[in-house]
């Protein structure tokens, strides 16, 4: 059974893998972004003196669970902000900026937790079906061959020692019968002779 289902665990393998090396891609690129996103408003550093920022909240992060390679990781299917009424004309043109700014970064930083928490995902099963396949191609299927062999091994022997045994016991029964032949042929010749 561990020989037949090898194959299946190491595609599984392979697959955990590739999906690995996606996702820290994935991970690296959107920490990048996010790097790049946050070196961009420093440069805006006097919106980020008069601007609220608690005009913008996240109000809901919506999630679906997804089967990557027999694994169930978690996919963000999108994102809610709630943001604060505030006075249209009162405030500066740039609170619709950094309103759009501070989504775009808030969206990258959920998007990177999710996608770390994929790969934490897919790396543990990873690894969980490595120690599998090197369970079984090095300790169990060698152990279960090494005790098949040895079964073998005790049933030939014991063939072997039948098929002697009853060689000897047929080779003992002819040494009888032709120790007890000549008694046999003796006694016939004197029945033959008090018979004349």
């Amino acid at each position: 059974m561990r020989q037949r289902t090898l194959p299946i665990i190491k595609s599984k393998e392979t697959a955990l893998r590739l999906e690995v090396k996606k996702s820290k891609e994935e991970a690296e690129a959107l920490e990048k972004k996010l790097e790049q996103q946050i070196m961009g408003y420093e440069s805006m550093y006097a919106l980020w003196g008069e601007f609220d920022a608690s005009l913008v909240s996240l109000k809901d992060v919506e999630m679906d669970i997804k089967k990557v390679a027999g694994v169930r990781v978690p996919v963000l299917t999108g994102i809610q902000f709630d943001v604060k009424p505030f006075g249209l004309f009162s405030a500066p043109k740039r609170y619709f900026d950094g309103i759009h700014l501070l989504k775009g970064l808030t969206k990258t930083a959920v998007e990177y937790e999710f996608v770390a928490a994929k790969l934490g995902q897919l790396d543990y099963a990873r690894r969980k079906t490595t120690q599998k396949v090197n369970l079984f191609e090095k300790v169990q299927i060698p152990g279960y061959q090494e005790a098949i062999r040895k079964i073998k091994r005790f049933m030939e022997d014991e063939e072997n020692l039948s098929k002697s045994s009853q060689k000897i016991l047929k080779a003992l029964q002819e040494k009888r019968r032709q120790a007890d032949a000549p008694v046999e042929a003796e006694d016939d010749e004197k029945g033959k002779e008090d018979e004349a």
